[in-house]
């Protein structure tokens, strides 16, 4: 993956919202300490936002350590989002999510120029907070690292944000009487995802990093994830290739474009030659082979060929995949469409059926699950980028329980983006180390020997 040609790689790593759920126990002790409180105080040394001045010496009263660390007497994290919260102590500097993500970017994301281009989805309101927290570190790291950083800071679309609706399903109304509106989920993020300009891009969430003694397995198995999809990419586009010399079955919209073509002296019919069926025959098997994908018998020689063009010129992605051990979080499935087709998608426990037996057999004997570890490749055959809203499952949408000042209501999400925002992607699942998921979901977790 080092060496390949690729038209530029990127790091896509959503880090929307603040980072109250992280403290969601520590807010609920704050007044009566419970045992999260307790344990937070009695390591507080050892969290790399301890510092005397914010929090004095030991002993600490348990009540004082959590408004310190939540409110504005002392560090205000619970109203920050994770990317700028301090992760890790090292010697010679504190770092935070988004540093450990800039020295994990120049390992396995570097361009051949020695550019390292980071996408980060943001709050606009957090803004502010991300770009002073990337002044303190940007030069020292380029510097460092012989490197030159390209970073964009992005926000969820507002247009993506959806109504919320009550109990009764009406329109949730706010006490001025005006109707509720919300975020769309992650799955909004395909739109940012869409206007990326890079071949290559590797999606990781903020929280999900380690110290930099340990990173070296991540970026070992990142780069067998990129090289994976480089591998995957040059099979598809040769059998495109092939399959367009045969036939030309070339898309209106590629002969529009004018790139470069020969064609040979083509029979009147040139789907049922012997030469094309065995191209076909060939596609199929690695579609199954590889890719899990299975179609239903074709009505003729050219819709045979058309589909599997069709099933071959899209989108890549290979998905690491870490063994369950009782982590949160979707899985890998094989999944069976109204067509009768067959895909590899990433499904969340709320898409599952629960009145299906089979389903739910499915889903608690699941091997592997989610991390979030993703390496896409974004370009066709001819070097254009894809319109990756072309390939969304609109019909994947959820509808969570969410509150609003106490009051219950629905809450209906795009499609999540590595769900049904990518279903109709060309989809590999690569198993990796757990050592590669490390994320910080409750402030406790930064005591695991992964942030230590």
């Amino acid at each position: 993956a080092d060496s390949a040609e690729v038209d530029g790689r990127c790091k896509f790593v959503p880090a929307s919202g603040a980072a109250s759920r992280m403290f969601k126990d520590i807010f609920a002790g704050m007044d009566e300490p419970n045992d999260q409180v307790r344990k937070l105080s009695e390591n507080l040394e050892k969290f790399a936002f301890y510092t005397p001045d914010v929090f004095g010496s030991a002993p600490f009263d348990p009540c004082s350590t959590a408004r310190k660390l939540l409110t504005e007497e002392g560090l205000d994290y619970g109203s920050k989002p994770k990317g700028v919260l301090a992760f890790h102590r090292y010697p010679d500097e504190i770092r935070t999510a988004l540093a450990e993500h800039l020295v994990e970017g120049q390992a396995y994301m570097r361009n051949s120029d020695n550019t390292v281009n980071l996408v980060i989805t943001i709050s606009p309101e957090h803004r502010q907070l991300f770009e002073d927290a990337l002044a303190e570190i940007k030069d020292k790291y380029e510097k460092r690292y012989g490197v030159r950083y390209n970073i964009t800071f992005t926000y969820q679309d507002k247009n993506t944000d959806t109504i919320a609706v009550g109990e009764d399903n009406k329109p949730f109304l706010k006490e001025d009487g005006s109707i509720l509106t919300r975020p769309a989920g992650h799955g909004a993020l395909i739109y940012n995802l869409n206007a990326t300009k890079e071949e290559l891009v590797s999606i990781k969430n903020i929280d999900n990093v380690c110290v930099e003694s340990m990173q070296q397995t991540t970026y070992y198995w990142k780069k067998v994830l990129m090289g994976r999809a480089l591998q995957l990419r040059d099979r598809i586009r040769g059998y495109i290739f092939a399959l367009d010399q045969l036939t030309d079955t070339r898309s209106e919209l590629t002969k529009a474009a004018g790139a470069p073509f020969i064609t040979f002296n083509l029979p009147d019919d040139p789907y049922s030659t012997d030469e094309c069926q065995s191209l076909c025959n060939e596609i199929e098997q690695f579609l199954r082979d590889e890719l899990c994908i299975e179609l239903p018998e074709a009505k003729n020689c050219k819709d045979r060929a058309m589909t599997l063009r069709s099933k071959l010129d899209r989108p890549i992605r290979v998905c690491g995949m870490v063994r369950n051990e009782g982590e949160p979080g979707g899985g890998p499935f094989i999944v069976r469409d109204k067509k009768g087709a067959t895909s590899l998608q990433i499904l969340e426990a709320a898409q599952i059926d629960k009145n299906n037996p089979q389903a739910l057999k499915a889903l608690s004997s699941a091997t592997h699950f989610n991390p979030v570890d993703l390496v896409c490749c974004l370009e066709d055959h001819n070097g254009c980028h894809f319109d990756l809203l072309r390939f969304v499952d609109e019909e994947t949408g959820l509808i969570s329980q969410k509150s609003y000042k106490g009051r219950t209501l629905k809450a209906l999400e795009l499609p999540g983006l590595w769900n049904g925002s990518m279903s109709d992607w060309n989809t590999l699942f690569v198993e990796v180390p757990l050592e590669t998921f490390n994320p910080v979901k409750t402030v406790l977790d930064l005591l695991r020997p992964a942030h230590q």
